[in-house]
This record gives C-alpha cells, sequence and structure tokens, in this order.
C-alpha cells in the first residue's frame, strides 16, 4: 500500500479551485419560488446570468467554481421549477434552470449561498394527461406591440473575444440563444427591426471567432444568425433592455487529455509506475466514493499518466487497456473480464426467457380514443420470419411475448391483449405514446390568372364601275356581274321616266349586282337605282385588302367614299375599314381543405368531358365513350416539423377546355408537382407560368404597297398581342384547438 499512498494527493487536482457548489435546493416563498445555490466558500459578487424565453430556463455562471454534486441533474419540481443542470467547463459552472413557464428573476448573496428569486407566475395550468384530455377555451392573451430594436454594436475586447451588444426596444423583450450548425442563432421575441438595421455586418477583420453577422425580421420576431469559425464557447447575459453575446475562442491545454463523448464525471489525474489493476481501481473507488466488486479473475499491472480527465473517462481507459468490462447496479460497480460479464447476463437472459414462458397470462382492454384499435392490431402482431426449420420457421411478434396475442372490438374501437403482466405494463406504457390526437394542418391555395389582350387591324378596298351604253346607275361596291336575258326590249316612257318592257325584242342584259322586278320589269340593284337592258355595268376591285378578323371575334367598322364623271357613266368607290380590340380578365381560383398531420388530401372541382373510344379491333371493335377530368385538383402531404414549420408534397393542376379537334375537345393543363419548407401562417409563392404572344402580319401589293404614303392604299395591317399569367400562393396554417372549437 505505501507504493501508491503517497501519490494520492497527486490524484485531486479539482480541490484546488476557488469554489465548489455543494447543494441546489428549491423552496417557495410568497408565491414565488427560491432556489438556493450553496459553495462551500462565499462569492464576491453575484454571478453574471440570462433567462431564455423558449424554452423557458434561467442560466446563471459562477466563474472559477467546480461542480462538487454527485450529480449533474436535480430534480425540483416545486410550482414553477422542473429541473436544474449544473454544467462545469472551462474554469466555470453553469446552474441552468429549467422551468414550466418564463418569468423574471433576481438573485442576492447570503453568506456561502445564492438565492435566486423567481417572480410568481399566474394561472400556471397543469397539464392533462393525454388518456383524458380536457378542451376549454384558452382566456383572450392581451396583445403586445412589436418594440424596435434600437442599435446593434460589435466590438472586441482586451482578451480576444467578440462581443455583439443589442440594444432592444423594452426590457420585456427577452432573447432565445441556440446552436444552429456552426454558428448561432439568437431570436428576439415581440421586437421588430428598423430598414437601417437589416443589414449584414462583415466583422472578419477584427480577428475574433466571429466572422459574420446577419439581422432579419421573421414574423413578430429578430432573427440574428453570428457566423463562426475554429473551437469557441459563448456566454450570453440580458440586463434591462440591452442583450450581450460573447463568443470566445476555446483554449486547448496540449497537456491535458480531451474530454470523450458521454463522460462527465469530476476530474482527477492518475500517474503510477506498475501499479496493480485491483489497487488501482480501489484508488478510483475512494475518489468517487462507489462500491466497486472487483471479480477474482482481474489481475495484472498498469503504468499509467492521465491528467485532468474526468474520473469515468479514466475508469473506461483502463478497462479498456486490460480487456475488462463493467456492470452497473444502483452505486455499485461490478467489474469483470468481458467474457465473464457477456457470460453472466446470458444466464440471466435466458433465466428471464424461462420465467416468461412459465408466467400467468393475463388479459386486459384498453380503450383507444383517437387511433384505430385495428391498425394497432396489426403493429402488435406484425411478425418477421427469423428462420426456415421442419416445421415451416419462427415467426415473433413485434410487440408481444410468443405466447401473447391482441384482438381489436371495432363497434367499441377497444384492444384486447393477452399477454404477461411485464409485457402488459409495456403496452400500457406504448399506447399512452401511440393514443394520441393527431395535430390538424389548414391549407389555403390561391390560384391567380390573368389575361391582357389587344388587337388593331386596318385595311382598304378600292375599285371602280363603267356603264358601256345608255342608262345611269348609282353606286355599286364589290358586287358580281349578273347576266339577265330577257324576250323583248326595255323602252323608257318619257312621262313617267321609267322603262318599261316591250315584249318581242330579245336583249341580253348585264346586271351588277342587281336583280330584275317582275312586277315593274326594272332592274333593282341592292345598292343601285334602275338601268335598262342594253347597259354593261363593270364594277371589280382594284385593290380588295379590308380589315382581317381578329382572334376575339369582333366586326371591323367601315368608311366608303364614291366619286362619279358628270354623266355618271363611270365611278371610282374607295372602302376603309379599322377596328381595334382590348380586353382585360382576371380569373381566383382558391381551394382549400384540413387534413391531419402526415395524412394525404385531395380536393377537385370540375368537368369531366366525354371522349369516343373503341375497344378490340376491326370489324369487332366496341365503340364506347368514355370521360376524361378537366378540374382544379389539390393534392397535399403536410408534416409539421418540431420547430412549428410545415413541410408540404403538393401537386395542384388547373385544367381547362381547350379547341375542338376531330376526337373532341382538346385539354389544356397547368400543373406544379414541389416540395417547400412554410413557416406556421406563412405565404409563399410555389410557381408561376407567364406567356405571351404577339402577332404582326402586312398584306400589300407589291411595289405599289411600298410607296411612302399612298402605298397604304394598297395594303392591309394586322397587329396583335396576348399575355398570360399563372401564380399559385400556398398558404398553411396548424389548427389549434381554440381555432377547432370556433
Amino acid at each position: 500500500m505505501l507504493s501508491w499512498s503517497a501519490g494520492v494527493a497527486l490524484l485531486l487536482p479539482g480541490l484546488a479551485w476557488a469554489g465548489s457548489i455543494q447543494s441546489v435546493t428549491g423552496s417557495i416563498q410568497g408565491g414565488g419560488e427560491v432556489v438556493r445555490v450553496v459553495l462551500d466558500e462565499p462569492l464576491t459578487q453575484v454571478p453574471t446570468g440570462f433567462a431564455v424565453q423558449t424554452p423557458a430556463r434561467i442560466a446563471l455562471d459562477f466563474p472559477g467554481t467546480s461542480n462538487g454534486l454527485p450529480q449533474s441533474l436535480i430534480e425540483l419540481h416545486q410550482g414553477n421549477l422542473s429541473t436544474a443542470n449544473v454544467v462545469e467547463a472551462s474554469g466555470r459552472t453553469r446552474v441552468v434552470l429549467n422551468l414550466k413557464s418564463a418569468t423574471n428573476y433576481r438573485t442576492e448573496l447570503d453568506g456561502n449561498a445564492v438565492l435566486i428569486y423567481l417572480d410568481p407566475v399566474k394561472n400556471t395550468a397543469s397539464v392533462a394527461p393525454l388518456a383524458a384530455p380536457v378542451q376549454a377555451t384558452p382566456a383572450p392573451t392581451p396583445a403586445v406591440s412589436a418594440k424596435a430594436v434600437r442599435d446593434i454594436d460589435f466590438r472586441r475586447t482586451s482578451d480576444g473575444a467578440g462581443r455583439v451588444v443589442v440594444a432592444l426596444g423594452s426590457a420585456g423583450a427577452s432573447a432565445d440563444v441556440r446552436n444552429d450548425g456552426k454558428g448561432l442563432l439568437v431570436e428576439f421575441s415581440r421586437s421588430s427591426l428598423p430598414e437601417g438595421l437589416m443589414r449584414r455586418m462583415d466583422v472578419v477583420d477584427f480577428g475574433t471567432p466571429v466572422q459574420l453577422i446577419t439581422t432579419s425580421q421573421q414574423g413578430d420576431k429578430v432573427r440574428m444568425k453570428v457566423d463562426l469559425k475554429g473551437n469557441w464557447e459563448h456566454s450570453a447575459y440580458q440586463s434591462e433592455d440591452q442583450f450581450v453575446l460573447e463568443v470566445h475562442e476555446k483554449k486547448v491545454d496540449p497537456s491535458k487529455l480531451t474530454q470523450g463523448p458521454g463522460f462527465s464525471g469530476e476530474r482527477l489525474s492518475l500517474n503510477f509506475q506498475n501499479i496493480e489493476v485491483r489497487a488501482l481501481l480501489q484508488v478510483i473507488a475512494d475518489f468517487t466514493n462507489f462500491n466497486i466488486v472487483t471479480s477474482d479473475t482481474v489481475g495484472g499491472s498498469l503504468t499509467l499518466r492521465l491528467k485532468d480527465v474526468p474520473w469515468d473517462q479514466a475508469l473506461n481507459i483502463i478497462m479498456e487497456a486490460k480487456g475488462l468490462g463493467l456492470k452497473k447496479n444502483g452505486n455499485v460497480l461490478w467489474i469483470a473480464p468481458k467474457e465473464e460479464i457477456d457470460e453472466r447476463t446470458k444466464k440471466d437472459l435466458e433465466a428471464a426467457r424461462a420465467i416468461e414462458q412459465l408466467e400467468t397470462l393475463r388479459t386486459q382492454g384498453f380503450q383507444i380514443n383517437y387511433a384505430k384499435a385495428e391498425e394497432l392490431v396489426k403493429k402488435f402482431t406484425e411478425t418477421q420470419n427469423a428462420g426456415n426449420s421442419g416445421t415451416g420457421g419462427t415467426n415473433n411478434n413485434r410487440f408481444l411475448s410468443e405466447r401473447g396475442s391482441a384482438i381489436a372490438e371495432e363497434r367499441t374501437n377497444q384492444l384486447f391483449i393477452t399477454d404477461t403482466p411485464t409485457k402488459l405494463e409495456e403496452i400500457t406504457q406504448l399506447l399512452k405514446k401511440l393514443d394520441v390526437p393527431v395535430r390538424q394542418v389548414l391549407i389555403e391555395a390561391r390560384i391567380v390568372e390573368a389575361r391582357d389582350t389587344f388587337g388593331r387591324a386596318l385595311g382598304v378596298k378600292f375599285g371602280g364601275g363603267y356603264i358601256g351604253s345608255r342608262g345611269s346607275i348609282g353606286p355599286s361596291f364589290g358586287g358580281a356581274n349578273n347576266s339577265q336575258s330577257r324576250s323583248g326590249q326595255w323602252i323608257k316612257n318619257d312621262d313617267t321616266g321609267q322603262y318599261e318592257y316591250r315584249p318581242g325584242y330579245s336583249n341580253s342584259s348585264t346586271i351588277n349586282g342587281g336583280s330584275v322586278n317582275s312586277t315593274t320589269g326594272n332592274n333593282s340593284l341592292d345598292r343601285g337605282w334602275s338601268t335598262n337592258s342594253s347597259s354593261t355595268i363593270t364594277n371589280n376591285p382594284f385593290v380588295n385588302l379590308p380589315a382581317a378578323a381578329l382572334s376575339s371575334g369582333a366586326a371591323a367598322a367601315s368608311m366608303a367614299l364614291s366619286v362619279f364623271n358628270s354623266s355618271m357613266t363611270r365611278f371610282l368607290s374607295l372602302e376603309l375599314s379599322a377596328m381595334e380590340s382590348e380586353g382585360v380578365g382576371k380569373i381566383v381560383s382558391s381551394p382549400r381543405l384540413m387534413t391531419a398531420d402526415k395524412s394525404e388530401a385531395e380536393i377537385k372541382q370540375g368537368t369531366q368531358i366525354p371522349y369516343k373510344s373503341s375497344s378490340g379491333a376491326g370489324a369487332s371493335a366496341i365503340p364506347k365513350v368514355e370521360f376524361k377530368d378537366a378540374v382544379l385538383r389539390l393534392k397535399v402531404i403536410p408534416q409539421i416539423t418540431p420547430d412549428g414549420d410545415i413541410i408540404m408534397d403538393l401537386e395542384v393542376h388547373k385544367d381547362s377546355v381547350g379547341a375542338q379537334t376531330d376526337d373532341g375537345p382538346a385539354i389544356d393543363t397547368k400543373s406544379i408537382k414541389t416540395q417547400v419548407l412554410v413557416e406556421n401562417g406563412g405565404t409563399i409563392v410555389i410557381g408561376g407560368i407567364f406567356e405571351m404572344e404577339e402577332f404582326n402580319q402586312v398584306n400589300k401589293v407589291p411595289l405599289l404597297g411600298d410607296i411612302p404614303v399612298m402605298g397604304n392604299l394598297f395594303k392591309n395591317r394586322t397587329r396583335e398581342t396576348a399575355k398570360r399569367e399563372m401564380l399559385v400562393f400556398i398558404t398553411p396554417r396548424m389548427v389549434t384547438d381554440a381555432i377547432a372549437a370556433q
């Protein structure tokens, strides 16, 4: 024993700390909670701290202090207090109070203790069990106006740390600091950000771990993203309306071992030459106050030098070096070779399995409130083929024992399970997690289609007429030459001035655009006067380029002008036609639906269009009529994230009846299929389609249509423009109990 007892003083460098936390207790005074942190030495000043709104926490830093408690988690469970965590790192110890509701606090020194007074929380409601949920109308929450952040500043401290100072709009604005990848994310609730502070601050030149600070507005919160580099650690606190975040470069002592993951024991140092393993385990037992039982098969010696490492990490290094294993039962550690521990564990499991085979079966009924009993039976009795044997293989239930069974009663939605008492207890705890209400999501879509059309057409029709013999004719435009033959002759009556038909003559009369009246014998022209049978009228247009019809189907307006000679035997006609059409249209479709989390939902509205088809081939083909949908359809699968955002698998279709074909009408379709992440109550544009058509056409007479100014009499023009745009907006909202009640 003398060979190693002199080295015990080297094992406990942790005793050289300035102070050590001995206890953390909670009590209730005057309706509020009081936390008492007792140290072995008094502090010279009140420790700094900060509060977090979501989740509700209060953290205090004790510099130069170690954790003297046997465990890091302390159960308090008094009023608003839930638990406390005591964590030691980098020369300081942080005490984190986990609360049920956020509240204000104040601290004061009392000898060797620090008192933390929490303000009372009004109307703190207890959480109802899941098996019997109680719905109540929540009290209206008074609206709190968001206060604008006044300033954001960055400084470099004397020790090379980066300090971010935020001047909040009010002391009621709280900050939530959490890790975000390789940086930090700070959210200020009930705050707004002026446009002048909505910027990115590049602070690389300051030579601190802080590289970039990006501040933006997110709903009713101000979000600050701090990009960092290297190994760092941070501290944050809020004093009234000022928030301070400091990021230090983590100092690494090359003479110390790096603390491995999962080790949180008190630090110690070991320096031994050729010490027996059993004696070394006794040293660790004395340091930790654990009861260690060492197997007779443990032996050998070890040389090691460990400096400032957690005791559980040191014990793990020793066991790995000697091939040992550990089994813990309360505060008793049994250490033996791994093979011996594995053999003992195997025998214990075989004994437990044998007992389970002999244990009496019991039947218990469970009332299922939200899930379906049939689906739970499928999950509990789902089997896996463990192998093939002469009897066809062995099937093992997923949750039940080999002798267990489950049935569902559909009418009352009850589940009856027959199994051992141990398994029934496990099923009871499992059903508390499975039989819970599923959150609902309301999805609103807004599909906006805008149309803007414009059309213009200009044209001209230019011609003339000619009368070959006596007689006269009025204006005539664009008519055809109609030949009329009569037996006789038309003679002008000098008294009446009209032409009369005299039988016995056979002359050919060519009438342009008119017809012979059988009663009076006059040639009645559609746009002219009467003429005699011996007249020959010619009226062919020289230029026939009227305004073309637009796609909108609007008719062109025209203006005509005719010029005659003095004897009215020759004339010229000019007809101008013009048309302008302009249209603006807007179609808004707004489907909305509600569904459960991770459940598919679909809504559609529209028309089914019939079309002909046939089955078979050749003469045996049988004609039939089938229908195809031309509908507005919204299909969605929402998923609520732990942060309260919503991931959606979306499929949107907007169909309409298109052009007619020989086989039936075509279907114009527009569709979007995507996956998006949207914050609760936010609106996002998931897609848009923009179409623009321009049509310009000029028809003209060669050479004549190219003459400046006068060439317009020998051409027509058509111009059409059509714009179509479609946008799809999506707004998801989580449905709370209050909204569902309304």
